[in-house]
């Protein structure tokens, strides 16, 4: 199958395109940096560039798009905004006119509002699913609220069925010590719902997004099978979220993000924890 994928550099990105090139698609990433090691064929785009989006993503059966401003820390919110809302859109046209059938859109916990919404909100109730009202407030968050909008429109056009996953934050055995074994500690860490997701679950389950049988938008959560933190998750809930109904109980240091719709629906099962990562 003839795959594009945008952001095929980064973090996130790399690892899917490296899952597709071994399951045996053809991949092309399109990035504004070039990746760390080949496998697939790559350009270098500001997906912001409608006609360069345009001439790019040529006849294909799927495109991924994953290219995003990942958090709105660092930059001027409007520049997070106005960036990932063009990339969504240009890409989003680009497949339509590419004749594309399937949508794949790298979307985000962040619809709920978390980790950076200015007001911070405990959830409606644990475990968060699918059915959670949105909450973004911060210009990510809201772009890719909006992201999944511009997938959705398409849809109701008839130009392909899409898939969107929502994913909180990606972790590698390398990464996870660095960025999440500091952060796990401060009472800040409820503002990630204590959620991770491995690189190489994630890439897995873009590529049961792509087997998905289902017609229309499927938008649905992942996450790891538990939580980051080393307290049971009952015990961060009661005391970072007191009086928060759970819709099912959730045992020891199990997630906070359902993946049950994501089971039912692509099969995905996540195999990587990060209490088997080693700490160097």
């Amino acid at each position: 199958m003839k795959v594009v994928v945008t952001g095929s550099s980064g973090l996130l990105g790399r690892h899917v395109a490296e899952a597709l090139v071994e399951a045996g698609h053809d991949v092309l990433g399109i990035d504004m940096a070039p990746p760390s090691k080949g496998g697939w064929q790559h350009v270098t785009a500001d997906l912001t560039d409608l006609g360069a989006t345009l001439q790019l993503i040529g006849p294909c059966e799927t495109v991924v798009h994953i290219a995003a401003i990942p958090r709105p820390t660092g930059r001027a919110p409007a520049e997070v905004f106005r960036t990932n809302l063009a990339a969504a859109y240009n890409v989003v046209e680009a497949a339509v006119k590419a004749g594309a059938s399937r949508f794949v859109y790298a979307s985000s916990f962040s619809v709920l509002g978390y980790p950076f919404a200015e007001n911070f909100q405990a959830p409606h109730y644990l475990p968060v699913d699918q059915n959670h009202p949105i909450g973004a407030q911060d210009a990510y968050g809201l772009s890719k609220w909006l992201g999944e909008e511009v997938v959705e429109a398409a849809v109701r056009r008839g130009a392909f069925s899409a898939v969107s996953l929502r994913m909180p934050w990606i972790q590698t055995p390398e990464t996870f010590f660095n960025e999440v074994g500091p952060r796990r500690v401060l009472a800040d860490s409820s503002r990630d719902l204590w959620s991770y997701l491995d690189a190489r679950d994630a890439a897995d389950a873009f590529l049961k997004a792509l087997a998905w049988k289902g017609e229309g938008h499927l938008r649905t959560f992942l996450s790891a099978a538990d939580s980051y933190s080393e307290e049971e998750t009952a015990v961060l809930a009661e005391r970072a979220f007191p009086g928060v109904p759970f819709s099912r109980p959730i045992p020891g240091h199990g997630a906070v993000i359902d993946n049950v719709h994501a089971r039912e629906t692509l099969g995905f099962e996540p195999r990587h924890s990060w209490r088997s990562y080693k700490n160097s």
